[in-house]
């Protein structure tokens, strides 16, 4: 009797023993991606990466499981990480992106058992690849040096130099340098390794800008390709990409809307084409519409299948019957799967909650495998609503995850706004707790139900702090005149939500409305700064690769259409809206201790904001810090440099939220 009062005693206990998820437990967590299925439908290929301290990069393995009992494997191991599963048409082999003998080469291997084999040998590398329909060959991408003869090769003659030599503009993207090469589209043979340039021009093919989720598609009879490509001389003020169908070393423009088209697909019976297209030129936030073009009806010109809708696709999967398209929408803070029929293009929501990505479709038409994390959960491998695998399952149990909590209120023009909230582990109704404020960047993005891998709320969470966070005007999902309500407003309608938000939070009888921070990145790093110059609500603030000044931002960064769009016009035209907008001009206002983070290869967001924002908080007199990372673009990856990261930035909130002696 004594025996079963305990087991009955067990759970309970089991719960209490729960704990806070700490940064060792968080970069110990398995990252699972990219599911494939197989063209039988009975297996799923996928990758899982693992942060590791100890060689400073994420080791990938490719895996493989089961659909109909779960069961999986790792198909390969050994140096380098191996990614980007992609099945043969006969499903006999599994070719893949592998760095075991140093540069990403295309590796294949035989599934029913056998030694993967190297295939391709290109000097710069290859990604993203795709099997040709008859199975001899794949196509890849990867950089060559363009044009083959450059002027700083002549000039460096005999002593080469780290210098370099450009002409054009949009010469770095994000945290690369694009001066002196191009992306191109070869076919490797299977057999013999032979890489062919298919796209020999002066254009990066796929576009490396305002593209999708895939931008090469070869037709099911392998007589069709197509790409997206910016066929522009000039690219970096505009959103002009097109299709383009290759015909050998001619490029046919199939698309001629001048915003951006990309995501080309082919139906599986060949009769539809279909892409991805934003109406609007140079705005990369528009209104995502499911193109379709009926290659053997009386007009072949492409309409809008998702018409009259007021949400965006974010990815899409055609059915093997041609009858349906599978489509990634995000809504309300969440990524639900959609079917849309074809003919009809009724749309039904199939899959709800949290974040569901990377659909695969099985040969019923019906069966889905996809990517689904949440707040509580990292990615793993779904199918039809139910976990197929189950990589984290052990390591969560252990923790104390509480779920995300919705909210809303009424926002700036009279809208509803929505939020979300995260109470801490071991959560006590009684207690007041501190708060961190969150702000998303952007501008046009989201909080979603999810799991961070960089901006986690559980880790917020996890040092006693209630988290909060508000998709204000220009946030994505809420439809697209609440997005488009933020271009030349980044000033008012946002922080109007953001302080209309933390009005409602602050209320909150567990909330200590007198030690609230707030931290945000990229835009939202520029909403801290506005922030710093507009209220003396928090005790504290954190700035990761925000913008300190849009006028000098307007000169520094890579993609001109993006401030064109969002202040109006280039600087030089329209002047005023970019000085309207300045947290620089509010610098005198600023008292509030401030943590600046900012990479050195961040070409989105130049490092001079962020040296800026540094200088004139210690102009001011505040406390104030500077966190550089000389091997960091607008995101934190190493897994060291994520370590420095999180407790530099978690001790900064704390010592200031909680009072804590930490340096």
């Amino acid at each position: 009797m004594r025996f079963a009062f305990l087991l009955l005693l067990l759970p309970s206990a089991l719960v209490a023993q729960k704990r806070a998820i700490t940064f060792e437990d968080y970069i110990a967590l398995k990252a699972v991606s990219d599911p494939q299925l197989s063209p039988d439908g009975k297996w799923v290929a996928y990758t899982v990466a693992t942060p590791s301290l100890e060689d400073n990069r994420n080791v990938a393995r490719i895996w493989v499981a089961e659909l109909a009992t779960g069961k999986a494997r790792p198909v390969t191991n050994g140096p380098g990480s191996d990614r980007q599963p992609r099945w043969s048409p006969d499903g006999k082999t599994l070719a893949f992106i592998s760095t075991r003998e140093g540069g990403a080469q295309v590796w294949v291997m035989p599934i029913a058992g056998g030694d993967a084999r190297k295939v391709s040998s290109l000097s710069d590398g290859a990604s993203d690849p795709l099997w040709l329909p008859d199975g001899s060959g794949l196509l890849v991408v990867s950089d060559i040096k363009w044009p083959a003869q450059q002027e700083i090769d002549e000039r460096n003659g005999s002593f080469p130099t780290e210098a370099r030599i450009w002409t054009g503009l949009l010469w770095r993207h994000w945290d690369d340098f694009r001066a002196g090469k191009r992306q191109h589209l070869f076919r490797v043979d299977i057999a013999t390794g032979k890489a062919t340039d298919l796209t020999p021009v002066d254009h990066d093919i796929p576009t490396i800008a305002t593209g999708g989720d895939g931008d090469v598609t070869i037709s099911p009879d392998g007589k069709d390709m197509l790409v997206a490509m910016h066929g522009d001389s000039t690219i970096a003020d505009n959103t002009n990409v097109d299709i383009y169908a290759v015909d050998g070393p001619t490029f046919h423009r199939i698309t001629t809307n001048p915003g951006a088209d990309h995501t080309p697909r082919y139906s599986p019976d060949n009769r539809w084409a279909s892409y991805l297209s934003m109406e609007r030129p140079g705005f990369e936030a528009d209104r995502v519409r499911l193109m379709l073009g009926d290659r053997r009806g009386p007009s072949q010109a492409p309409f809008d299948a998702t018409a009259g809708w007021n949400l965006s696709v974010g990815s899409y999967t055609w059915c093997p019957n041609s009858k349906c398209i599978y489509a990634v929408v995000e809504e309300r803070g969440r990524d639900n799967i959609y079917r849309i029929d074809v003919p009809g293009y009724k749309r039904t929501r199939i899959i709800t909650g949290g974040v569901n990505t990377a659909v695969q479709v099985g040969r019923d038409n019906r069966t889905l495998v996809y990517a689904h994390q949440s707040n509580t959960q990292p990615a793993e491998v779904w199918v039809n609503g139910k976990a197929l695998t189950h990589h984290n399952d052990s390591a969560l149990a252990a923790l104390d995850l509480p779920p995300l909590e919705e909210f809303g209120f009424v926002g700036a023009q009279g809208d509803s706004v929505f939020g979300w909230m995260q109470k801490p582990p071991n959560f006590d109704p009684a207690r007041k707790y501190p708060l961190v404020y969150l702000i998303h960047g952007g501008p046009q993005g989201a909080w979603t139900d999810s799991w961070g891998p960089r901006w986690n709320n559980q880790m917020f969470a996890a040092r006693g702090f209630v988290v909060a966070e508000v998709n204000f005007h220009g946030s994505t999902g809420y439809g697209q005149k609440f997005t488009d309500a933020i271009s030349q407003h980044w000033g008012d309608y946002p922080f109007e939500d953001l302080m209309k938000g933390l009005d409602v939070v602050a209320r909150l009888p567990y909330v200590d409305s007198t030690r609230m921070g707030a931290a945000g990145a990229s835009y939202g790093g520029y909403m801290i700064l506005w922030v710093a110059g507009h209220t003396n609500r928090f005790k504290v603030l954190v700035d990761h690769d925000g913008v300190f000044n849009p006028v000098s931002m307007a000169g520094s960064t890579e993609e001109l259409w993006f401030t064109d769009w969002e202040f109006g016009g280039p600087l030089y035209a329209n002047r005023d809206l970019y000085e309207k907008w300045s947290p620089l001009n509010h610098v005198s206002n600023w008292k509030t201790p401030l943590l600046v983070v900012h990479g050195q290869l961040d070409y989105r967001v130049d490092l001079s904001e962020g040296y800026q924002a540094f200088t004139a908080a210690k102009r001011m007199g505040l406390d104030a810090k500077f966190l550089y990372f000389p091997d960091e673009g607008h995101w934190v990856l190493r897994p060291r440099n994520r370590r420095i990261w999180w407790g530099t930035v978690l001790d900064w909130l704390e010592g200031h939220l909680r009072e804590s002696a930490h340096p």
